[in-house]
């Protein structure tokens, strides 16, 4: 289901609730269908998982603007909640970033986070990480927010600093970037690398607006219920979806290798069981179906009438 059309102003009235938006990373639509289904309100598309999915490399600024608006626009197309996308340092200068913004509006998307490091960025919970100046990376806010104004008031723009995570880096750098950056138009900040609880209450009391904490890394493992008790408004974990997905696959390759069609059996066997048995029913072949026999010629229609063959 396309979700096109008034995805920024859900995600808007999400934050205004009174729950903590949880949003579980991806990096494909197949993905995303995966965490609707399970129940939750929010999408978000990690740029470490693109990269690594989709690029073949790690997270270190590989990824283009064409290749994360291209994912997103098929995630956002696929599910009918909100998404929120990993924009990087938004490709470029603050004039870069003008486009960025653009572009990322009409991929769908609710929202994204754009970043203060320098270019080509890190993995945020890698070493080595550097930020560009408090000026500039204001700048680039104020230039994205513009472009928010003009286009689409309601998409939702998230200032993402990485001031903790450089050598020398305190917590009050972070505060302070923050402050700026709401200041110049973010509507949501996302101080990376916190580091303790008394660290994400220190920001949530200091900043004004709506915080988002990236449950991941160095930063501690803290449930939502407690982050919402500090005072978090969106929390995400980019790789937990990843990560198994990637240690499911690594298992059965390797057991293939050695059982072949052994394992094929008892794989068919364990699945009957899953939520995903009728995997030709979850990814929507029963719609296409219908639609068929609403719009093709009657004896065209019936070529796919009975059964399908493959069985993933």
């Amino acid at each position: 289901m396309s979700n096109f059309q008034g995805a920024a102003k859900a995600l808007r009235a999400l934050l205004a609730g009174d729950e903590i938006v949880v949003a579980p990373g991806c990096f494909n639509a197949m993905g995303a269908r995966m965490i609707e289904r399970t129940g939750f309100s929010t999408v978000y598309i990690s740029g470490y998982g693109v990269s690594v999915n989709h690029v073949g490399r790690p997270d270190v600024g590989l990824a283009t603007l064409t290749e994360m608006t291209d994912v997103a626009g098929k995630v956002a197309s696929s599910v009918s909640v909100p998404v929120i996308c990993d924009a990087d340092t938004g490709y470029g200068n603050a004039i870069n970033v003008m486009r960025t913004v653009e572009e990322f509006i009409k991929s769908g998307v609710a929202g994204i986070h754009l970043e203060d490091q320098i270019a080509p960025k890190r993995c945020g919970h890698v070493a080595g990480k550097q930020v560009i100046s408090i000026q500039e990376a204001a700048g680039k806010i104020r230039a994205a927010a513009r472009v928010r104004d003009e286009l689409d008031p309601d998409f939702v723009l998230i200032a993402r600093c990485d001031a903790r995570g450089v050598a020398g880096g305190s917590l009050e750098d972070a505060i302070n970037r923050c402050l700026a950056y709401a200041e110049a138009g973010a509507d949501v900040c996302f101080p990376e690398g916190l580091l303790s609880a008394a660290e994400i209450q220190r920001v949530c009391k200091a900043v004004p607006g709506a915080i988002l904490y990236n449950r991941t890394g160095v930063s501690p493992n803290i449930s939502s219920e407690g982050l919402q008790e500090l005072g978090v408004d969106i929390v995400i974990n980019p790789g937990g979806g990843m990560r198994a997905a990637a240690n499911a696959m690594w298992d059965y390759y390797s057991a293939f290798k050695v059982e072949d069609n052994a394992l094929e059996e008892r794989l068919k066997a364990a699945n009957k069981a899953h939520p995903l048995a009728d995997f030709h029913g979850f990814v929507g072949f029963g719609e296409i179906r219908a639609l068929e026999a609403e719009f093709l010629p009657e004896e065209e229609a019936a070529k796919y009438d009975g059964a399908i063959g493959f069985q993933p």
